[in-house]
């Protein structure tokens, strides 16, 4: 990850740090922006703990008013894992009466690898806050995701180099009548991605959340054969927009989509991160770009070291 991947906005809000020393007046209203806490785990003792942080935000803005939150560094990776930060906005639910989305884990490159990002359960939000409509999540280590019924959650994103098999049963074993957009970056195996096909089942079935019309399965090493599988998936015909980007996708994966449903009812298709050949690209584009469908087939990537599909490598790993 990099900084370019840092939040800049969360529910159609803009992110801003939240800074213990600004003047109130040059702060926003507090329903005006999608709010970053953070700590610099190598500050001195003076700039405090995430949790005394968190304090001067409530203290600072009116948390009554506050719809988006964003956690982001809350210490240093391996010392902490979210159930601090998550346990601290909890605690608080009392006062973040309008809270709407959060997202746990903006952190970047510099300051963690996304593998090395240390989760926890993170429905302990979706307990503490009936009324959240939005939940994102950077990392998949330790990622605890347990089934829970939620009435309002419309959209869920979890961003890993390797999402747990346990963690995504958990999800598609919830109740989420709500949820209109799912985003799962599956990972590799080596950073803990141990999900395989037969795990999406209940998912690509069309069954299990009735409202969904953006799917994203994507930075996986398995993308070909999801790919074969999303192609002949029920859930397809619900879908207004795909994303199977950021995977090790290559001809055989593209060749069993096209063959499988027609796509021709999507309003766009990402496959950005790709291994496709030109002959491919072209093929895809042909298929579906006449029909109306945005395709983005940006970021050709060629194998390491010539080794065929050896070689192929998902966007975000570490």
């Amino acid at each position: 990850m990099s900084d370019a991947d840092r939040l800049n906005e969360l529910l159609g809000l803009p992110a801003v740090d939240f800074q213990r020393d600004a003047e109130g007046a040059s702060r926003p209203a507090a329903d005006a922006a999608a709010w970053r806490v953070n700590v610099d785990p190598y500050g001195s003792d003076e700039d405090g703990t995430w949790e005394e942080e968190f304090a001067a935000f409530l203290e600072a803005v009116d948390p009554s008013r506050v719809e988006a939150l964003i956690i982001g560094q809350w210490g240093e990776s391996y010392e902490e894992n979210s159930s601090y930060p998550i346990g601290v906005v909890v605690a608080a639910a009392g006062r973040l009466t309008s809270l709407k989305a959060v997202f746990v884990g903006d952190l970047v490159q510099e300051e963690a690898e996304i593998s090395w990002i240390e989760q926890s359960d993170v429905t302990a939000l979706l307990t503490a806050f009936p009324a959240l409509t939005h939940l994102g999540v950077r990392g998949g280590t330790d990622l605890e995701f347990p089934p829970v019924k939620h009435g309002a959650l419309r959209e869920l994103t979890i961003e890993s180099g390797g999402l747990p098999a346990v963690a995504l049963r958990g999800v598609l074993d919830s109740e989420l009548p709500a949820l209109e957009h799912l985003d799962l970056w599956l990972g590799v195996s080596a950073y803990g991605g141990d999900a395989v096909v037969p795990d999406l089942a209940p998912l690509l079935s069309g069954s299990r959340f009735p409202r969904l019309h953006h799917l994203g399965l994507r930075n996986s090493e398995l993308q070909n054969e999801i790919a074969a599988a999303v192609g002949s998936a029920p859930v397809v015909a619900q879908l207004r927009t795909l994303d199977l980007s950021n995977g090790t996708l290559g001809d055989e994966g593209a060749a069993a989509l096209l063959e499988g449903q027609p796509l021709t009812h999507l309003t766009s298709l990402d496959l950005h991160h790709h291994f496709l050949t030109e002959p491919m690209e072209r093929r895809v584009r042909e298929a579906l770009e006449p029909h109306g469908v945005s395709v983005d087939l940006s970021d050709r990537c060629e194998p390491w070291d010539d080794q065929g599909p050896e070689g192929r490598y998902t966007a975000v790993a570490e």
